[in-house]
């Protein structure tokens, strides 16, 4: 596939983009005064690194869903840094693909649910959020060529908000998935003109176009810029269809039946309580055959992966380029007897792989770091050498740890929040059940609801490794574990823990979820530098601020 002329506004064929009559004095103050030098710390004193970022949608860190992907284990991972403690802020796609593109917490950038009602793709966030993406900032701050190909967002392309005309600020390149992921018979935005695919292996199989595509702009973008892609693949999300040549592997591998597979969630919101224990024969062999097809299609990841890295190193590039491998989500498959899905707020599903290769960056090391996808934007603005500072951004660059600084001061908790999907009418597949569930099975087993809305604050210490969460809804319920008690978090130990402890938790978790951009770097609970301010439990009118869940978008 000959990859095709730039996004409208993008570069022009045989001139810098952005600049085409500048002389290299000149481009070099326009980026001075930029504040974007690309003299950062990995490679000050040589050409701006190149950034590649690729996301895998709905991979498990916890379950196992690395371990199909050994030649990405062995060329990033091995070569670099694997983060044992990567999270996401909100275990859906796109909230969390939001976050990933903004650096921001959901309640700052107000994507909430896969709908565009809840600000998936809308209008709102193509005005409001996507000219302040790290991608926008690359291209017209720091001279980056940018390019997007795979799943963007999951209403991307929905007539009601600019259809697939609709190229995002902050792309030279853009090849993107109508709406959610499959692997045939979909439709690619390129450049904001719409291609049709079909169903035809050699052609259409959408992880070996993203491959495809991705090598033919390695082979023809401008070589005088640096470059940033972001390669976001269909696996291993439904529908689970792998290329012709794996459909017969992991015959023998069935889902893990760890200590909270099919067991009743106990203390636990009535959503995870209303499960059906045991599972039925049908609802496991589903799952066992769900967690098998999705290791399927990661071994075409896997095989992207490895042509990627080969090329840059052909080209000479590989030295130069950061790698980042991550998902959007965790997943889970019979987990408190919930058969298959993410969305809730366990380990499962807010956990992530995350895997970073690059100039500086020691082989063969594994941080314990708390991290989050909210980091990576502000990480690669970093690798460019444009200041978090000057942005309105919640993370942390993560550059820092990469490459080894001493002394180094880090966060030790994070925010964890999502608004439960549902409407106000009964399913009609399970008339018995309330209005507002979502996501049902044939059993009548839901994986969400309107009320499953909640906020937590993981925390991981020197002596702490818990997770704080406050359910909205008319029980207020509130679940907390100690992970390093119970790293399954079957016990929900709210009523045994100590009061002052589990109150200094909800002051905290308020604060979260008020805070925005330094204001979410603040020291934790358990840090030296925690300070209560009693300021923080009252509104500019003097009432007590209650617990703060998003019911409309700004």
């Amino acid at each position: 596939m000959r990859l095709l002329p730039p996004a409208p506004g993008g570069p022009r064929q045989g001139s810098p983009r952005h600049l085409p009559s500048c002389s290299p004095a000149l481009l070099l103050l326009l980026l001075l005064l930029a504040g974007c030098l690309g003299v950062s710390r990995a490679a000050a004193g040589s050409r701006r690194p190149n950034v590649v970022l690729l996301l895998a949608d709905d991979q498990d860190e916890v379950l196992g869903g690395m371990t199909p992907l050994k030649k990405t284990k062995a060329l990033i991972g091995e070569m670099g840094m694997t983060f044992s403690s990567a999270y996401v802020p909100s275990a859906l796609c796109c909230p969390s693909r939001a976050s990933i593109l903004t650096g921001k917490y959901p309640h700052n950038h107000h994507v909430v649910n896969n709908t565009l009602e809840g600000n998936c793709s809308s209008k709102s966030w193509q005005k409001i959020q996507e000219p302040n993406t790290f991608p926008a900032i690359l291209r017209s701050m720091c001279g980056y060529q940018t390019f997007f190909a795979g799943k963007y967002l999951n209403e991307y392309g929905a007539p009601d908000a600019g259809g697939l005309a609709h190229v995002p600020l902050g792309w030279s390149y853009w090849y993107a998935l109508e709406k959610n992921s499959k692997y045939y018979n979909y439709t690619l935005s390129i450049n904001g003109k719409a291609r049709k695919h079909g169903e035809n292996y050699s052609v259409d199989y959408l992880t070996d176009v993203l491959a495809n595509v991705s090598l033919d702009f390695l082979e023809y973008k401008s070589n005088s810029e640096p470059f940033f892609m972001m390669i976001s693949t269909p696996a291993p999300h439904s529908p689970w269809t792998a290329a012709p040549q794996y459909q017969n592997t992991f015959q023998n591998v069935f889902a893990p039946r760890n200590k909270n597979f099919n067991i009743h969630g106990t203390n636990k919101h009535w959503l995870i309580r209303q499960a059906k224990t045991p599972m039925t024969n049908s609802s496991i062999q589903f799952l066992d055959n769900a967690f098998r097809k999705r290791w399927q299609t990661l071994l075409s990841v896997d095989d992207l992966v490895e042509k990627l890295i080969k090329r840059l190193e052909f080209n000479g590039e590989l030295n130069n380029t950061y790698i980042f491998y991550t998902s959007d989500n965790g997943y889970h498959t019979g987990q408190f007897s919930l058969p298959i899905d993410k969305r809730q707020l366990y380990e499962f599903d807010i956990k992530v792989p995350l895997l970073v290769r690059g100039p500086g960056v020691k082989p063969n090391q594994t941080s314990k770091m708390l991290v989050a996808n909210i980091d990576l934007g502000p990480t690669i603005l970093d690798i460019a050498g444009y200041s978090l500072n000057r942005t309105q951004m919640d993370g942390m660059s993560l550059l820092p740890i990469l490459t080894g600084a001493s002394n180094l001061t880090w966060r030790s908790d994070v925010l964890v929040e999502y608004q439960g999907e549902g409407r106000n009418v009964t399913d009609p597949t399970c008339p018995s059940l309330s209005p507002g569930v979502s996501q049902c099975f044939p059993d009548c087993v839901c994986e969400d609801a309107y009320n499953n809305t909640y906020a937590c604050v993981r925390t991981m210490s020197e002596l702490w490794n818990l997770q704080y969460c406050e359910f909205d809804d008319q029980e207020v319920f509130v679940e907390v574990y100690n992970l390093t008690a119970d790293p399954h978090q079957i016990s929900n130990i709210a009523k045994s823990i100590d009061p002052e402890l589990l109150g200094k938790m909800n002051y905290r978790l308020m604060m979260l979820q008020s805070c925005s951009g330094p204001t979410c770097r603040t020291p934790g609970v358990f840090d030296p530098g925690y300070r209560f301010d009693p300021r923080l439990m009252f509104n500019h009118h003097g009432s007590v601020r209650t617990r703060r869940f998003s019911k409309h978008l700004l």
